[in-house]
């Protein structure tokens, strides 16, 4: 239980430095910069660190602490929820600021800040987890010292197979995202954290399930096992991939782009009655076929 007590603390660390972070960006710096930079990179340190550590805990755990995946599953989605309740609005994630940006929710310039300060997030999440580990409070700590040389892959199968599972996974992400973007917070976090959690346990042993370029960027691109271009196309064009097919299945067309829907018609829910016609004025004067005569 010490492995798992120290995993805790340096996630209730993590999330109370970047809350303080957040709270004086938002006192210190001009509204504008902290939504398009600052918010994001607090973010991404906050998502980036935490994720580190639980991707150490998830593969060394069951080996050093006797940490069964069923137990690992929880601190996946208490994470998650935590994620969703205290990152302000943030993405810290670039296939979700790209979609702001498809829906002509955000202009080019602030997508292109966003995305570099969730790159430089991570960078600084790494950092700060090099350091934690360096302390060496656990012995899983020492064993991941150990072998911080030889770093593994996360992905575990074909480039083809782990573009597909990253793209599905980015898919259904940003499918229940655009389901619940207009829902009261106490639906979308645990609905959204809920998912992440059931792709993380379906998909993890697969690809690590990130679908999300700057995360995978900072977890994974370093590590022996495959090239930067096989990484870029499993890490960054599925999960692209799987964010644009989202926003065209749930909006019909992409608003930034084209404005013509289509898979959904724009018919106006009123229908006009239709009625039999009017007899004209000399339908009594005609007299009925079979009575002429007598």
């Amino acid at each position: 239980m010490a492995t798992l007590n120290a995993s805790l603390a340096f996630f209730f660390g993590t999330f109370a430095l970047c809350e303080a972070a957040r709270r004086a960006c938002r006192v210190l710096l001009p509204a504008g910069t902290y939504v398009s930079f600052a918010r994001e990179a607090v973010g991404a340190v906050q998502l980036g660190a935490c994720c580190l550590e639980l991707r150490v805990l998830v593969e060394l755990g069951p080996w050093t602490a006797g940490l069964g995946s069923d137990l690992l599953l929880t601190p996946v989605l208490l994470l998650f929820l935590g994620h969703g309740a205290s990152l302000d609005g943030a993405s810290a994630n670039p296939t979700g600021a790209l979609q702001e940006f498809l829906l002509g929710e955000a202009s080019m310039p602030g997508t292109l800040l966003k995305l570099a300060a969730q790159a430089l997030g991570m960078v600084a999440a790494r950092a700060l987890v090099q350091l934690c580990w360096s302390w060496e409070l656990s012995f899983l700590r020492v064993f991941q010292n150990l072998l911080a040389a030889e770093c593994s892959s996360a992905l575990r199968t074909s480039v083809p197979h782990g573009t597909l599972v990253e793209g599905v996974c980015a898919f259904l992400f940003h499918l229940t995202l655009l389901r619940f973007r207009h829902s009261p917070p106490a639906l979308r976090v645990p609905a959204v954290a809920l998912l992440v959690a059931i792709l993380a346990y379906t998909a993890g042993p697969l690809s690590c399930a990130f679908f999300n370029p700057a995360l995978a960027s900072a977890v994974t691109f370093h590590c022996s096992g495959h090239t930067l271009l096989e990484y870029a196309q499993v890490y960054w064009l599925g999960p692209l991939t799987g964010m644009i097919l989202a926003v065209l299945l749930y909006q019909g067309n992409l608003p930034r782009l084209f404005q013509r829907n289509l898979f959904y018609s724009q018919k106006s829910k009123y229908r006009t009655p239709r009625g039999k016609p009017a007899p004209g004025p000399g339908y009594l004067q005609t007299p009925a076929k079979g009575r002429s005569g007598g």
